[in-house]
């Protein structure tokens, strides 16, 4: 398996509850940050076997908020650089102001891009305004017409819960006509207030007003019920899918599994090596211009941490994690290491033994960190 990530840290504006590596695009070097990057691609590829990779994820900041002529050089680069193998799952996020007309699709098209992750977020006009959004309703259902338009079948949309002006009537209508329309997959995530944000400082000011916390839980129990009633399967804590439609490449996160990272600021892991590009878009781009990688931090990732972050990643997914599988891949059962700690989890009803996998319950989704933190070990092997 074989996964590259490629961050494009340009917006057109900035949402008041992001905290990803991103800048506001007007004035920044976009067409040298590219060939740059594609220059970071070529480089380390150079020292791997050429064979075409299983996925590709570009994400951002927003990475359809640069020019087609600037995205055909980049998805041309990466076509050339970093081919994706016959079947292959290549997908780019994008906002569906960026949509509102066909050329970006189809140069996306055109180049191999085979799933759109589209940041839809609500279907109310006055919560997107409240969250920063510059896309209305109706923006957002065009930008997913005209993808079908030019031929994208794969189609994600994210939506947020416990917003600021949301009550559970407002999601219902929302998640309402995002199922109406019929996509193979959906993505729902609660608010999480990220320090460095707009709302981070309204929060702190006592000037944010949320929905309370059972208000929060009575949406995410909505979400499920209703997707499910719909045959979209919850095959991660926030992730809903028509059978075979789930996403290859974060499919790859949850597993535990390898990935390349390109960028400003991605991360990359391969082998134990988890490292960290540099994050501001100057000091990304200064050792690329000398023909040198940008990475400014390697962490040769313990044992420990390898299967702690198995067990966090592992337990997202409704499969949850196998234990014939952690068994082969380091050497021990689960039990050999945790000792009695599923058990008692078991016996709490947080976790479940089902054919072999150690799954949360449908309560315990609710509140997985508490049991992730479970699995934290004391000492690093």
């Amino acid at each position: 398996m074989a996964a590259a990530y490629i961050h494009i840290p340009f917006c057109d504006f900035i949402c008041y509850y992001c905290d990803f590596n991103k800048v506001f695009i007007e004035g920044q070097p976009v067409d040298e940050y590219i060939d740059l990057l594609l220059r970071e691609i070529k480089m380390t590829m150079a020292h791997y076997r050429q064979e075409p990779i299983d996925t590709i994820y570009i994400g951002g900041g927003t990475p359809s908020s640069i020019s087609p002529q600037q995205l055909e050089h980049l998805l041309s680069g990466i076509q050339k650089y970093l081919p994706v193998k016959s079947g292959g799952e290549f997908t780019i996020e994008c906002n569906p102001n960026n949509l509102l007309d066909t050329t970006r699709l189809e140069v996306m098209r055109t180049y191999g891009v085979n799933r759109l992750s589209i940041g839809v977020q609500s279907f109310n006009d006055a919560v997107l305004k409240k969250i920063g959004r510059k896309h209305s309703a109706q923006d957002a259902l065009t930008a997913i017409h005209n993808a079908h338009k030019v031929g994208f079948e794969n189609i994600s949309i994210d939506l947020i819960f416990r917003l600021p002006g949301q009550d559970t009537a407002d999601f219902k209508q929302t998640l309402a006509q995002a199922i109406a329309l019929d996509l193979p997959h959906y993505a729902t995530y609660s608010l999480i207030l990220e320090r460095k944000t707009i709302f981070y400082n309204l929060q702190r000011q006592g000037r944010l007003h949320l929905p309370s916390e059972d208000a929060e839980a009575d949406m995410y129990e909505l979400a499920i019920n209703e997707f499910s009633k719909h045959g979209l399967n919850q095959y991660e804590i926030s992730n809903f899918a028509k059978p075979g439609k789930e996403s290859k490449h974060n499919l790859m996160y949850w597993h535990n599994e390898h990935y390349f990272g390109f960028g400003a600021g991605a991360y990359g892991y391969l082998d134990r090596d988890r490292y960290h590009n540099n994050g501001p878009i100057q000091q990304y781009m200064a050792p690329l211009r000398k023909h040198k990688l940008p990475v400014f931090e390697h962490h040769l990732v313990p044992f420990s941490e390898q299967v702690e972050e198995e067990m966090f990643l592992g337990l997202r997914t409704n499969k949850g994690v196998s234990k014939q599988h952690f068994q082969d891949k380091y050497g021990y059962t689960i039990d050999e290491i945790y000792g009695d700690t599923v058990k008692n989890l078991i016996q709490r009803h947080l976790l479940v033994d089902v054919n072999g996998h150690i799954c949360l319950t449908h309560d315990s989704r609710f509140f997985g960190n508490n049991v992730f933190a479970e699995f934290l070990l004391d000492d690093e092997t």
